[in-house]
């Protein structure tokens, strides 16, 4: 007899379960579009796929150290400085199999079974079942206009004193998934000071970061080195399956971050990070994918409002649009479904991402091509009337 632990009793991350649906689907021959999921409708850069066939053609992969090759840690440092004029040693950063072994590894590091972290909501999913399986304490802290869509320190005060409780540590998505928020330089600096001042460990979201649209796109490494960097090669870089990503840590915690991947994942795969070399130089390639996202952006803002679907949040930056789907259910996840199976396009229930008012709301990624974001919205319109 198998004994299944409490600590698995997670929610499903229900984008990738409908994810799964849309793929059996199209594989059955369905016209599947999806806007389930943040996979981006253009390929690695060329640069990073040229080094990965010579890297298979000459090289032997293998295991690297499991902070990561010198060289790709080096090019991140070369990037901080490049992209945001900080000076970071290279010792600080950690290379990680994608963004997710980095949130384990942060988590692992900074807190104990028990203490509590504060995450927005709506939010990432992930956050919330990864913390729940190491015992952590979640705090959902809820976000819309009166607090900008983001953090503040006036809401987890609002927070802390409603659980009765102080937080060990606040997690900040900008720009953030699902609502696409991008949270300024200055109120960056505001809640990093708070989080100082309080002795809570921050962890700063930043793998959205290159495909911000309006605001002002800062890394938390422009105010201080307290914070937990954590940033990915998945998103602007257009690498979800390489599964490589990084961290920027404070000098005192690269060792016991060391110490937890060297057993928990050994090391992020070699051939990974000799294509995220190449992929860091390849700015043009990345910046005419970052305004394919843009007019998909403009043409969601104009069209989604028309067929009932208001936005909840500001389309800042990622690639995601969070509506208000009351008009059509109160059951998004039905509607979900339903969709899928009337018209063959995939979104996400707003549960996934707000346990407490997401039956109202879905998300819709426009990841994509054009043209599949046009055809979606002409089948969704046609479905409705």
């Amino acid at each position: 007899m198998v004994t299944i632990s409490k600590r698995s009793a997670v929610e499903p991350f229900h984008a990738m379960d409908v994810l799964a649906e849309a793929t059996r689907r199209r594989q059955a021959g369905q016209p599947v579009i999806s806007m389930a999921v943040g996979q981006p409708g253009h390929p690695a850069p060329q640069a990073a796929l040229a080094a990965a066939r010579t890297a298979l053609e000459h090289g032997r992969i293998g295991y690297t150290d499991a902070l990561g090759t010198g060289e790709l840690r080096q090019a991140l440092a070369c990037y901080y400085q490049r992209r945001h004029g900080v000076a970071v040693d290279a010792g600080r950063i950690i290379v990680t199999t994608g963004s997710s072994a980095a949130f384990n590894l942060a988590f692992l590091g900074l807190f104990d079974a028990g203490d509590a972290v504060a995450i927005a909501r709506p939010g990432y999913p992930a956050y919330r079942n990864i913390l729940k399986a190491l015992g952590l304490t979640v705090v959902e802290v809820p976000v819309n206009a009166g607090t900008h869509f983001t953090l503040t320190p006036e809401s987890l005060e609002n927070a802390q004193r409603q659980a009765g409780l102080r937080l060990k540590g606040v997690l900040l998505a900008s720009p953030a998934n699902p609502t696409g928020t991008v949270t300024g330089k200055a109120q960056l600096a505001e809640l990093a000071r708070y989080c100082e001042d309080e002795g809570i460990s921050l962890i700063s979201d930043e793998i959205y970061h290159g495909l911000t649209f309006s605001g002002d796109e800062a890394s938390a490494l422009e105010i201080g080195d307290h914070a937990v960097i954590i940033n990915s090669f998945s998103k602007y870089y257009c690498m979800t399956g390489w599964r490589i990503g990084w961290m920027v840590v404070p000098p005192e915690l690269v060792r016991p971050l060391e110490c937890l991947a060297q057993s928990l994942y050994i090391s992020a795969p070699e051939l990974s990070q000799i294509a995220a070399v190449a992929a860091l130089s390849a700015g043009e390639e990345l910046e005419h994918y970052k305004a394919s996202c843009r007019a998909n952006r403009d043409y969601l803002m104009e069209r989604l409002p028309t067929l009932g679907f208001p936005l909840l949040s500001p389309m800042d930056g990622a690639f995601y649009a969070y509506v208000d789907v009351s008009r059509h259910t109160n059951d998004s996840m039905a509607f979900a479904r339903e969709m899928l199976s009337a018209i063959d396009v995939a979104a996400t229930p707003g549960l996934d991402f707000d346990p407490v008012e997401g039956h109202r709301a879905m998300r819709f990624s426009y990841a994509g091509t054009m043209a599949e974001m046009v055809e979606a919205l002409d089948r969704i319109e046609r479905w409705l009337k």
